[in-house]
């Protein structure tokens, strides 16, 4: 098929083009393209950040599937002939396939609630049922991208249903990908479980544990975020399909809302709902609030677990240097030999931009006026990017990171055996006085708590021992 440029058209250019009516005027658009003038108005009005629809699968599949359950349901309640319905029908299928994505061209930030996204879908599904019935393109007396593809329809109810579905399914695929990146920190939890550290609280020793407990806090903190998400999305299966302009459901005959609700349960294969009061629901985006802040916390919660990951293997020498993390690259044009956490860094710049596409969803939702949100396109522009951006940090720090680190076993084991930290741990068998005076004598002198309980004779080297055994220092169950 061939390829489209979002830019303005080339009146010179020696292209086969047909003529097009709207409310503005005529224009003339390229004969092969499966898109018409409400297309073209919006390409050349939103030349914004070059990403079109086509960028956003889900999205295109969105519209696709309600345009094909708008069309069923058309069908069902006697408004749709049979022909005309089967061929949208089809047109859709295809789309939802894989096909004529590149047709959806206009720009994904764009004035007027969506409608050039509604158009552009409606347009490329009527050319290619006129295709399939046997017509050209443009020859929309035979069937049109208002009165037969947006039947029953506003871009309304039709664009934040589609938003729906679309972040339905974009949020699957980032709860698998924390599921993922999960696994990875329990399988180092289960490696590193009897490997002693000393633990830390505002940056200063605190008390024993293992490098395991500390990984596998970090899995179970993805695995409750992830839970947290997939609680989210549910707000986002109720839909307002059937409330045409305002809620009202003007243009749409009675039953229309529920049956083509359920059409799109059975095409998309998602338990969706119809809003209780269509009214509230065309003018309220307060699940996509919800959503972001979600994904702002997972955000915040990941860069966290990275900020960690720096501080542990920083180093290799002048640093912390508890563990390693895999080399992935070099780290210096002018320092030779250094290396960088470079894959916790890039997860840490992805939590920023979710917790900046969290204050414009926020924004977006505020600026929402009477009956009406205009604002759903960066709203779903701001968590589609969130959220592919999540995902791909996620299996990235899995597979780049994660997967790969390193514990430095004998460093850890003496930081502990020489911390001050220690004492707390023996401070059950020593009693609080001599664990003071052991704890001052440590600081003052610089030698490790271990050696000089030994020295005092406070305990033999057998109970020491015992003392000092992974199982006890971080109170791990048998």
């Amino acid at each position: 098929m061939t390829e489209l440029s979002t830019k303005p058209l080339d009146p010179l250019a020696a292209v086969a083009m047909r003529s097009e009516h709207d409310l503005i005027g005529d224009r003339d658009v390229p004969a092969n393209v499966y898109w018409g003038v409400h297309t073209l108005r919006a390409v050349e009005n939103f030349p914004i950040t070059g990403q079109p629809l086509s960028t956003n699968s889900h999205l295109v599949n969105g519209l696709a599937m309600v345009k094909q359950a708008a069309a069923q349901a058309n069908q069902e309640l006697g408004l749709l002939d049979g022909g005309r319905a089967g061929a949208i029908i089809q047109a859709c299928r295809e789309i939802i396939a894989g096909n004529l994505h590149d047709q959806f061209v206009v720009d994904v930030i764009q004035g007027g609630a969506g409608t050039s996204s509604n158009m552009n879908a409606n347009e490329v599904i009527a050319n290619r049922a006129l295709e399939i019935l046997g017509h050209n393109k443009g020859e929309y007396q035979f069937l049109h991208p208002n009165d037969h593809v947006n039947l029953s329809q506003s871009t309304n109810d039709v664009y934040p249903t589609a938003v729906n579905v679309a972040t339905i399914f974009a949020a699957k695929s980032l709860v698998e990908a924390m599921e993922y990146l999960g696994g990875a920190f329990l399988d180092k939890a289960v490696e590193f479980r009897t490997v002693v550290k000393m633990g830390r609280t505002q940056l200063q020793d605190a008390v024993p544990m293992t490098l395991g407990q500390e990984f596998n806090s970090y899995a179970v903190t993805m695995g409750e975020d992830r839970a947290r998400l997939a609680e989210s999305t549910l707000l986002v299966h109720e839909i307002n399909l059937g409330a045409t302009a305002i809620g009202t459901g003007l243009n749409a005959p009675k039953g229309y809302a529920e049956l083509a609700c359920r059409h799109l349960a059975d095409i998309s294969g998602l338990p969706l709902t119809t809003s209780v009061d269509l009214i509230e629901a065309t003018s309220d985006v307060g699940a996509f609030v919800h959503l972001s802040g979600v994904l702002k916390r997972v955000a915040v919660k990941l860069s966290k677990i990275c900020n960690d990951l720096r501080l542990l293997s920083s180093g290799p020498r002048a640093g912390l240097g508890e563990i390693t993390l895999p080399a992935v690259q070099a780290g210096s044009s002018i320092m030779p030999g250094k290396v960088n956490p470079v894959i916790p860094e890039v997860v840490n710049q992805v939590a920023y931009e979710v917790i900046g596409n969290d204050v414009t969803v926020t924004m977006a939702a505020e600026g929402g006026q009477l009956q009406l949100n205009a604002f759903e396109p960066i709203i779903v522009h701001s968590l589609t990017k969130s959220m592919r951006h999540l995902e791909a940090a996620c299996r990235t720090l899995a597979d780049k990171c994660v997967r790969g680190i390193t514990a430095h076993e004998d460093k850890l084991r003496a930081q502990v055996e020489h911390s001050i930290g220690l004492v707390t741990a023996l401070n059950p068998r020593l009693g609080y006085a001599a664990s003071t005076m052991i704890a001052l004598e440590a600081l003052s002198s610089g030698r490790g708590v271990a050696e000089l309980v030994l020295e005092h004779k406070l305990l033999t080297a057998g109970q020491l021992d015992e003392l000092l055994r992974p199982e006890h220092l971080a109170n791990l169950s048998d």
